[in-house]
């Protein structure tokens, strides 16, 4: 059963990565680009996990993943709120 619960958060973590590749395409804004490279780090992650049997997610590999995944949601926001010089 876990494994099958790995498999439906790789694939979810697939589509909605696809969602915001499709976005990024029609607005070319790189915060939907980082979203979506988020979203397939993930869901790699999640088919290594659910492949290796013996593997944890507390290995520092899996971790790191997860952490450059979030770094780049993280690094999209604070490019999208920072301030820019006003337009004349």
């Amino acid at each position: 059963m876990s494994q099958m619960l790995t498999g439906a958060i790789a694939m979810g973590s697939f589509v909605v990565g696809l969602f915001f590749f499709r976005f990024w395409r029609s607005t070319r804004d790189s915060f939907f680009l980082c979203f979506a490279l988020s979203f397939w780090l993930e869901a790699v992650n999640r088919v290594a996990l659910g492949l290796l049997f013996a593997a944890s997610e507390l290995e520092p590999l899996f971790y790191l993943l997860r952490v450059v995944a979030y770094g780049l949601i993280v690094l999209a926001i604070l490019q999208k709120n920072r301030k820019r010089p006003p337009a004349s």
